[in-house]
């Protein structure tokens, strides 16, 4: 333990203090902190802190309810208050803070007028609760929001009347506020430079003109410009005129419009996975997003899987249909070395993303593909060509509090790919269903959520053509990384009637995590995944099964948590060794 600030720190109660009282008391103390410190801080130091403390105790005391407090601060036996600031003792030994708190005051009279219809209430804010200040401060804040939330943008308080009876311990609470005038959004003015068309801003920015004001526009604007990732900091400003419009300005600074950037991901059974991608913001003037990535994997590894190359394209293009709405297109080669089959791939695909709320997206496109499959499972690898036409479709829910290490909250996507095989199919055998289903689930305990549960569930299904007759990248596989570690990546397949052993057309994943944070930068997680592969469209138990289980470590950035995981088969017949993964992020 290191030194403290000075010898002694007493803090001293008189009357009821209640425990919690206490704690809120030092924990806003500048006393306090010093005297946790490491190092020793010099007097004048402590003088200020002593002297600031008197406030500082008075407002916690006050946010509390207690509005007759006496607090003492002795330095040395003297009132820190009456030590001139320029008359610092060389030695402080012993400060003393002696707190009397008085009576906790209730609210007598509360009220908060006029107020808006449907203004949202003040729990804790009516006659005969605990007085606190801060329940005062949020009636007030609330009948404000309430009257801008229905256009009146310039509500304020007019004034307020706010007595203490300390002979009876009550609290009269009159605040009177000023609705002002109501509005509606009115002309959208760009105030800044910016490599981005002004008119392509406003029609981001989505700002509804001739409408009533609402505040929750206004925010909305500013994530959909934030959204964009092209600007550095958005700022909206109100502007009202003299008549009933409320002018909206923007004001924008962007980012440097081109970024590169690179992943690693290391597996003992996959081998090394690289990424790299190039990305180009506004492209044509319009928030305009062009991104080239690439990646090899599967580089080594004790798999003996080949390695696999993919290179993309992807151009987004925001508010093509409304504000909400992102158009997308992209085209990729790649090449897909397996143990069951070699494909070489070119495909493209148009289409668009809908944001129907802050945590609810849906995503409609059109792709068209061919591909050079090799089927290595049949005698003599005969290579078979195949057009696909497909329409992938989308729904995203997503209520984690935070995206790249929830705490809490759950997250479900649902991928929904009809699709029609062009040539290269059997007769009748030519249209299909491939569905996927993504649950996860996370729930915090103890203090500031020490501990993590994290839950997470996959369904996937084929219906339509057969195994062998379906693009192969259709098909399930489970082991490794993103299914059940401790197995080999894809290690588990389907048998088929006729003996064959290929990928599945059914899926199912169960994953469980206990995240414990050791420190502010550092967790520990303890794990079990299960994965079953099956010959069906639906699951039905004639498939397969099998489990890992292990340990590993979390190290926080602000990218994200840098994963290490070290794990070993459970059950199955696919892997009888220990397999580790390192990478960047939570494991889902």
């Amino acid at each position: 333990m290191g030194a403290s600030a000075f010898d002694k720190i007493d803090f001293q109660y008189a009357g009821k203090a209640p425990d919690d009282l206490r704690d809120s008391l030092e924990a806003v103390s500048l006393l306090a902190e010093l005297r946790d410190d490491e190092q020793k801080a010099p007097p004048q130091d402590v003088l200020a802190a002593a002297q600031g403390d008197y406030t500082r105790l008075v407002e916690a005391l006050y946010a509390q309810g207690y509005y007759g407090p006496v607090v003492r601060i002795e330095v040395d036996g003297r009132e820190a208050a009456t030590i001139p600031p320029f008359n610092t003792p060389s030695q402080i030994g012993t400060v003393t803070v002696t707190v009397q708190p008085g009576k906790r005051f209730k609210f007598g009279a509360a009220q908060v007028a006029p107020l808006a219809p449907a203004s949202p209430e003040t729990e804790g804010f009516r006659r005969g609760r605990p007085a606190l200040a801060t329940v005062v401060r949020e009636a007030a804040q609330n009948g404000v929001t309430g009257w801008r939330a229905v256009g009146h943008a310039e509500a304020k308080i007019a004034d307020q009347q706010i007595t203490a009876r300390h002979d009876a311990a009550r609290l009269d609470v009159g605040v009177t506020l000023d609705p002002g005038r109501r509005y509606r959004f009115g002309d959208v003015n760009v105030t800044s430079e910016s490599a981005v068309k002004p008119a392509r801003i406003r029609q981001i920015a989505g700002i509804p003109r001739g409408e009533t004001f609402d505040p929750d526009a206004v925010e909305k604007a500013a994530q959909r410009l934030r959204g964009t990732g092209t600007f550095r900091s958005v700022v909206l400003q109100e502007q009202p005129t003299a008549g009933e419009d409320l002018d909206i300005g923007i004001e924008v600074v962007d980012r440097k419009p081109r970024r590169i950037g690179a992943g690693l991901e290391l597996s003992s059974s996959e081998g090394v996975a690289v990424s790299g991608f190039w990305l180009h913001r506004n492209i044509l003037g319009g928030a305009e997003r062009f991104r080239i990535e690439g990646q090899a994997s599967q580089l080594g590894g004790t798999s003996g899987n080949k390695p696999d190359y993919s290179l993309s394209a992807r151009f987004e293009k925001p508010a093509v249909y409304g504000a909400d709405t992102l158009f997308f297109a992209t085209a990729g080669i790649s090449r897909e070395d397996e143990p069951d089959y070699i494909s070489d791939t070119l495909e493209f695909g148009v289409g668009v993303s809908q944001e129907f709320s802050d945590t609810l997206t849906g995503e409609l496109g059109f792709n068209l593909s061919r591909s050079e499959v090799t089927d290595l499972y049949l005698p003599g690898d005969p290579t078979r060509t195949l057009d696909v036409f497909s329409m992938p479709t989308a729904l995203t829910w997503d209520k984690r509090n935070v995206t790249l290490n929830p705490t809490d909250g759950f997250y479900v996507r649902a991928d929904a790919e009809p699709f029609a095989l062009l040539s290269g199919a059997e007769s009748g055998d030519d249209t299909g269903l491939r569905f996927m289903l993504d649950a996860r689930a996370y729930k915090g305990f103890g203090d500031e959520d020490k501990v993590v549960a994290a839950v997470r569930m996959q369904f996937g299904s084929l219906s339509g053509p057969d195994a062998s007759s379906a693009p192969p990248d259709y098909l399930f596989y489970s082991g490794g990384g993103g299914t059940v570690r401790g197995q080999p990546y894809d290690s588990l397949d389907a048998t088929y009637d006729n003996g064959v052993e290929l990928g599945g057309r059914s899926f199912v994943g169960l994953s469980g995590e206990l995240r414990v944070g050791v420190t502010d930068k550092i967790g520990v997680v303890g794990f079990y995944d299960t994965g079953y592969i099956g010959p069906e469209s639906v699951y039905d138990g004639s498939g397969n099964w099998h489990a890992g289980a292990g340990l590993g470590v979390r190290y926080d950035t602000p990218v994200g948590p840098i994963r290490v995981d070290v794990a070993g088969p459970v059950s199955g017949d696919t892997s009888d060794g220990v397999q580790f993964y390192i990478g960047i992020g939570q494991a889902f």
